[in-house]
């Protein structure tokens, strides 16, 4: 297939959790289950990606405001250091097949990686998975930059801190409300459901031959 984008592109902008490491809350709701002897199911149905998730993944609460905002919401009696144990849980590992499909690529046009995490789980992965990371040449993580995908303006600043054009870019996600926000402001999103979208996009754009 040959690339029918009109302006050139310039770098590839990818998500971390669900595209380039294999993340599950399920693995966080069964560490509180077990540290509080309680039901996963009420856990799970109790959580939500509510303000305080939000506001923690913009920098602007702390772990431990985050985490007395979950006691409540959860109604969990664990300590900050339960519910990190279980927060830092989620990740399972990487993609299978994304490590050697990156270092294939890196030499060809620069990659960066824009996140919605927060300083806790940053801790985790940005060790967890460094050598996998190593080959982007910047990673925006929304806690440092104080916003959030799918916030027009967070997609601009990433833009702006990479140099380039909204429409410059190949930005790749697995969430559908993170991809419509990207596209809705001309960038140029792939909803990835697994690893072969990311592939049928670069054999497009003539980068993964």
């Amino acid at each position: 297939m040959k690339n029918s984008l009109k302006h050139p592109i310039k770098a590839l902008l990818f998500d971390l959790g669900g595209v380039v490491i294999d993340i599950d809350f399920d693995l966080v709701f069964s560490k509180w289950a077990e540290a509080s002897n309680s039901d996963i199911q009420e856990i799970k149905s109790n959580f939500k990606f509510d303000h305080h998730y939000k506001a923690h993944e913009r920098g602007e609460i702390s772990a431990g405001e985050y985490f007395r905002s979950l006691r409540k919401s959860l109604k969990l009696d664990l300590s900050d250091a339960q519910l990190e144990e279980g927060w830092n849980a989620i990740f399972k590992g990487e993609i299978p097949g994304i490590s050697d499909l990156l270092n294939q690529i890196s030499g060809r046009i620069p990659l960066y990686v824009f996140t919605n995490s927060n300083q806790t789980h940053q801790k985790v992965w940005s060790v967890k998975f460094a050598k996998t990371l190593s080959v982007f040449r910047t990673i925006f993580d929304s806690s440092d930059i104080g916003k959030r995908k799918p916030e027009p303006e967070a997609y601009q600043l990433v833009a702006d801190l990479m140099g380039i054009k909204l429409n410059e870019m190949i930005f790749y996600d697995d969430s559908i409300e993170n991809i419509n926000g990207a596209k809705n402001i001309g960038i140029n999103a792939v909803h990835v459901r697994s690893i072969r979208d990311i592939e049928r996009s670069l054999n497009s754009l003539q980068i993964n031959s």
